[in-house]
């Protein structure tokens, strides 16, 4: 009797000494599972993996869903991602479709700095199984406009410009918890008073946000079609709280079923953080001091 009470001391000492490298939570704050994402995944019209950019557990759980999904979906499955610019498309679906060498692919699309260590695996499942990839974003030019002038700078670029943006005229709407918060953030005491004591440059930036939302929506929506599943790449903030990406995707499409993964850190992922509930339909909690990919 004494030596099996050792044991299960010996045992469950053990167990408080292991070291998750990540959990999964619902958007109640229970622990979940890998598998069961999958599963719902699986059989959801868009699935927004919302990352940290730099953390090296979001990008082997993308490649790990992403190769999984391909398994159990096959040429029904399409990737997209923030990480590409709409008019970077054809240089993408060159690559992907065969057509062109990493070499190649590197000098003609503006690729981040952490594509071949982050996405470039992901990229090439999609080449190997000869599956759609779609660039996403809007080119970071006209996000760019916005955030220096505004809306109505967009009035004055070209019909081609336009085709690689969320249709005209975009309706944003700061007060969504998503513009709001990056309001909060930027908040200044010599701001316009219609903006609630914010500037007009901190409104704009929320509104370049925004364009670049609209834009991953558009291109989302025009890329599926029903008994597809669209797997999308990207940044926490355009997904989180259901807003952003999925607010967009909702105006257009409320009929979608859409799953979202949020992304979060913190020094002791085994105790659920209050700010974590209502994230995502998936909260990936991954240690705060994970080592980064740059």
């Amino acid at each position: 009797m004494k030596s099996r009470f050792l044991l299960l001391l010996l045992l469950l000492f053990s167990f408080k000494r292991d070291k998750p490298a990540y959990l999964f939570y619902s958007e109640a704050g229970k622990t979940t599972s890998y598998d069961k994402l999958l599963k719902e995944a699986a059989g959801a019209d868009v699935v927004l993996f919302g990352e940290l950019h730099n953390n090296p557990l979001c990008h082997w759980l993308e490649l790990q869903l992403a190769k999984d999904l391909a398994q159990q979906r096959g040429t029904a499955l399409v990737f997209g991602a923030e990480m590409f610019e709409a008019d970077n498309q054809k240089v993408l679906s060159g690559y992907v479709n065969g057509q062109t060498t990493d070499k190649e692919f590197a000098k003609q699309a503006r690729l981040w700095p952490n594509y071949d260590t982050d996405y470039k695996p992901v990229v090439d499942l999609a080449r190997d199984k000869k599956l759609a990839f779609v660039a996403t974003n809007v080119p970071r030019k006209y996000a760019s406009l916005v955030a220096r002038q505004g809306l109505t700078a967009l009035d004055t670029v070209s019909a081609v410009g336009k085709a690689e943006m969320a249709k005209l005229p975009l309706t944003v709407d700061l007060t969504l918890p998503g513009y709001k918060e990056m309001l909060g953030m930027m908040e200044t005491h010599g701001g316009n008073a219609a903006h609630g004591g914010v500037s007009d440059m901190a409104a704009n930036f929320a509104r370049a946000q925004a364009l670049k939302d609209a834009t991953m929506a558009r291109f989302i929506l025009e890329n599926w079609k029903p008994g597809r599943t669209f797997f999308h790449l990207n940044g926490d903030f355009h997904s989180k709280k259901f807003d952003g990406i999925v607010w967009y995707l909702r105006q257009q499409n409320p009929s979608l079923k859409i799953i979202t993964i949020s992304s979060v850190e913190a020094d002791d992922i085994t105790k659920v953080d209050r700010d974590w509930k209502g994230l995502a339909n998936y909260v990936l909690a991954i240690p705060g001091d994970m080592t980064k990919t740059y």
